[in-house]
């Protein structure tokens, strides 16, 4: 999820903890540790863009990182604060720690919880920014903030939104399986034989939904909003997988494969290969757009060895995209 989010996530997971003990300082401590896990960004600045991709969302949202790390920030905490329960603090990170992972399960690209282990968890049920998840939960923290620290009505706001934030991740998880009958019977009406499915909400909401479908040769891409009246029209994108050539067995493709979890396309444009991953779509909703999220080029160095370089988004697009979306939610 967004970084806004996970602050906010982790500062009313500081003030559960600690709240009643030091008051904000508990909100200031869990957002700062709500925060922490995402500063494998930085991995892209020293390494290739393969590894930076592997590393993303692994060791720094694991449960091993968590039990590595909670202890010690505790420990050194303690040693210059005045509250110096080590026990409480190692909660109040414990818990900063672990829930940020787990919210970021719910997302496209998920988590490796249980890393070391090769599992990427990934629910797809929400968006990296969903207002209907963050703004109330903000709202309550900030009502939180201003409450003296033994007040019933401090904890209650607390409590408000976390409950209220968990129940909506529960009822996204409801709208995903709806979607995706929604989904299953139009493949089935337009008589589409595939292979596998998966469904995501769109950006920004959990009203129209996206799903990939994979067939034989291509891969299609749906979109679905609960307020659609006409059959769902779906996209083509040819697999292209042999474009890649011997390319295919080197060790760095097999990853970037891998990182992919299967679902992209080749293409070639001037002699030059492009890799997409069709995980996150495109950047625009219109029937069979080219423009994806995650684009990739790929150069070959004089030793044969492939490297993926990112290509840059166009912030005019994703603007279009917006206006695109907005239309789309209210149906067909």
């Amino acid at each position: 999820m967004d970084s806004l989010t996970q602050i906010i996530l982790g500062a009313a997971v500081g003030e559960a903890v600690l709240g009643r003990k030091i008051g904000n300082k508990a909100m200031l401590y869990g957002a700062i540790a709500g925060t922490i896990p995402d500063l494998d960004v930085l991995a892209s600045f020293f390494t290739d863009t393969v590894t930076s991709l592997e590393i993303h969302r692994g060791f720094t949202h694991s449960v091993l990182f968590t039990l590595l790390f909670s202890p010690i920030l505790a420990f050194i905490v303690s040693k210059y604060e005045r509250y110096k329960n080590v026990k409480n603090w190692f909660w109040l990170f414990f818990w900063a720690f672990i829930t940020h992972p787990i919210l970021d399960a719910q997302t496209t690209w998920g988590t490796q919880l249980f890393w070391p282990l090769d599992i990427r968890l990934a629910f797809k049920n929400v968006f990296v920014i969903d207002p209907l998840y963050t703004v109330p939960f903000l709202v309550f923290l900030i009502l939180t903030m201003f409450q003296k620290r033994m007040t019933k009505k401090r904890r209650l706001y607390n409590n408000l939104g976390l409950i209220i934030s968990s129940f909506y991740l529960l009822i996204t998880l409801i709208l995903k399986g709806i979607s995706y009958q929604n989904f299953t019977k139009e493949l089935n009406y337009q008589n589409i034989k595939y292979r596998y499915i998966e469904t995501k909400p769109t950006p920004l909401n959990t009203i129209l939904w996206t799903a990939n479908i994979e067939t034989k040769d291509a891969f299609l891409i749906g979109h679905s909003s609960f307020f659609d009246k006409n059959p769902i029209q779906f996209s083509s994108y040819p697999k292209n997988h042999h474009l890649l050539g011997d390319l295919a067995n080197h060790t760095k493709t097999k990853r970037m494969i891998a990182i992919s979890k299967g679902w992209y396309t080749i293409n070639k444009v001037s002699d030059t290969l492009y890799f997409n991953d069709l995980r996150f779509g495109t950047l625009s909703i219109q029937h069979n757009a080219k423009n994806f999220v995650f684009k990739y080029k790929i150069l070959v160095d004089k030793n044969g060895t492939p490297y993926f370089k990112e290509e840059l988004k166009d912030k005019q697009e994703g603007k279009k995209m917006l206006s695109e979306l907005w239309l789309r939610v209210k149906g067909n």
